[in-house]
């Protein structure tokens, strides 16, 4: 059976820039060039879905400038504001040991060392000191710091994460 792909939400077209096709793109990646790594995009919106082939771009203090093939005009371009920039998650590169994409955590549930279930992670947060699991459960949400103090193992093929957490904390 084939697997189902899976697009990864990774930003979104602001609108043109200049009067060539580019667009500026609001990333939402570690590194905003990361994105020029991908020669193919999805681009989303309201349920309608497109494909397009990168043809150049650069990083730029609000994020990435692009153009893509086809598009060669600022009122082409115009059309694609608004659109979501998906990247398929069979192309992500391998991450190292103890390295995870924060697209593969989501919808992965939470247990404590004992077994019990604390939820399912909804979304992750970035503090700046370190990213914070936002696990969703029956009570609402708990924030849970993706440190070694409190997550102990990630298990890919069961979809677990263990968390020395209590629920009610």
């Amino acid at each position: 059976m084939a697997q189902e792909t899976q697009w990864v939400a990774m930003g979104y077209i602001k609108g043109a820039f200049g009067i060539k096709g580019w667009v500026k793109v609001a990333v939402d990646t570690e590194y905003a060039d990361s994105l020029l790594d991908y020669p193919e995009w999805r681009l989303s919106r309201n349920g309608k879905a497109v494909s397009v082939v990168l043809e150049a771009g650069k990083t730029a203090a609000d994020g990435l400038h692009v153009k893509f093939q086809g598009i060669g005009d600022r009122d082409a371009a115009q059309l694609l504001r608004g659109y979501t920039v998906e990247i398929n998650r069979a192309d992500f590169e391998e991450t190292e040991e103890g390295e995870y994409y924060w697209a593969d955590l989501v919808g992965m549930t939470v247990i404590t060392p004992a077994g019990e279930t604390l939820g399912t992670v909804s979304g992750l947060m970035e503090t700046g000191a370190h990213d914070i699991l936002v696990v969703r459960h029956e009570g609402g949400e708990t924030l849970i710091p993706f440190v070694a103090q409190f997550v102990g193992e990630v298990n890919r093929e069961t979809r677990t994460i263990t968390a020395d957490w209590a629920a009610d904390y």
